[in-house]
């Protein structure tokens, strides 16, 4: 049954990146649309920002290991 649990648990755990990212990516392309010539500081900044929300899906996906 645990097993079963820690599966859900990343599930849920995997919604938040994801929608996260989604938005991040969504306002990167929007703002460069808007102001083309900061394109490298925004793509810089996007990668930045996506590790950081994708080192939050990690931790849940360990957490689900862990407990």
């Amino acid at each position: 049954m645990t097993g079963s649990i820690a599966t859900i648990g990343y599930g849920l755990a995997a919604i938040g990146p994801s929608i996260g990212i989604g938005i991040l990516v969504g306002r990167t392309q929007d703002a460069t649309a808007r102001q083309p010539e900061v394109d490298k500081l925004l793509f810089r900044n996007m990668i930045l920002g996506s590790a950081l929300i994708e080192a939050l899906g990690l931790l849940g996906f360990v957490a689900g290991f862990t407990f």
